[in-house]
């Protein structure tokens, strides 16, 4: 069977596929949700698992994927999560397969990844401080998160990934905190820049901390070296800590855009397809999957969707438009 890789008119080849598995979560995140939550997808529009690894197995036999991350919402909560990790790892050839995860349950569950061949965790962790964890997330989880992440490296998920977002007036002053904590624990962290994802539509650049201002605080405690290691496709900046061989990253996604080395493609749990993080349009895999198409005209469609993604972002564009579904719907 011959590969169709996933280009797009600008040259660029998607072979890192993000698969988002539910838009529920169990944190209330100030920058993804509303203290509320949403209103969630109907559970018979979301894809069932068997569903889900068909259309991985079109990405990966026929389309060129060699890289499977499962995002929510919140993954954990996907009760066959697992399963879907063991089928997943069982293609040929094997894709590397990682999880973006808040961490609460990750305790309990991942000796169960571990064993089905997970390759990484990557968990979201904005302080280690109780109280501006419990405002950020309006959920006194900490240490569950704590307990989690222990539990991944102990499993032997590594390396663990720790991603965190600095908000103003909030946690915007524990940059080297957090790299202290990660550094004596063994974790890699990266700090993401804030981007306009929230469903309010209260972001704004002038309150988000750049990552010349992360860079700057990290730099108040710590000896920041450029790895010299070229980045490629990969989102984080590198940095080596105090001369290595420790690192630290810093994902800019706004002041520091990469969109010309994008090799991400995204599908939703409803089971579109998003070429960008950004995109104001989706491509419908979940109908004609279920209308009976094959996996030749599943891989078409999905290759015509990639064709129209856009040269950037956008987000420095004055007509620029959030995408009307949230973070949580989307998928990191």
């Amino acid at each position: 069977m011959s590969i169709q890789p996933l280009v797009d008119r600008h040259g660029r080849i998607a072979s890192d596929l993000r698969v988002s598995l539910t838009d529920r979560c169990n944190l209330r995140c100030s920058y993804c949700m509303p203290a509320e939550g949403l209103d969630w997808m109907p559970h018979e529009g979301v894809l069932t698992d068997d569903e889900v690894v068909r259309l991985i197995t079109v990405g990966v036999e026929r389309l060129g994927i060699t890289e499977v991350r499962f995002t929510g919402g919140e993954p954990l909560l996907r009760r066959g999560l697992p399963d879907l990790v063991r089928r997943t790892k069982s293609l040929v050839p094997a894709p590397d397969v990682s999880i973006t995860t808040n961490a609460l349950g990750l305790e309990r569950i991942a000796p169960a990844l571990k064993a089905a061949g997970l390759d990484r965790v990557n968990v979201s962790l904005d302080s280690v401080r109780a109280a501006d964890f419990a405002r950020i997330t309006r959920r006194d989880r900490l240490a569950d998160v704590i307990a989690g992440l222990a539990a991944a490296h102990e499993a032997g998920l590594r390396p663990v990934k720790v991603n965190a977002v600095l908000l103003r007036g909030i946690n915007d002053e524990q940059a080297p905190e957090l790299l202290g904590w990660c550094l004596e624990r063994g974790y890699q962290l990266r700090f993401i820049e804030q981007m306009p994802l929230d469903p309010q539509h209260g972001w704004t650049r002038t309150e988000m901390v750049t990552a010349e201002e992360i860079l700057s605080s990290l730099e108040s405690a710590f000896t920041l070296t450029p790895t010299g290691v070229a980045r490629g496709s990969a989102p984080a900046e590198e940095f080596l800590v105090d001369g290595g061989p420790a690192t630290v990253g810093v994902i800019a996604s706004v002041t520091r855009p990469f969109c010309g080395d994008c090799d991400r493609v995204r599908l939703t749990a409803d089971g579109q397809v998003r070429d960008c993080l950004f995109a104001s349009a989706e491509s419908d895999l979940r109908t004609p999957l279920r209308a009976g198409a094959t996996d030749a005209e599943l891989a078409d469609l999905w290759a015509a969707a990639m064709l129209g993604k856009r040269a950037g972002h956008g987000i420095d564009d004055p007509a620029f438009l959030q995408p009307a579904r949230p973070m949580s719907a989307i998928g990191g």
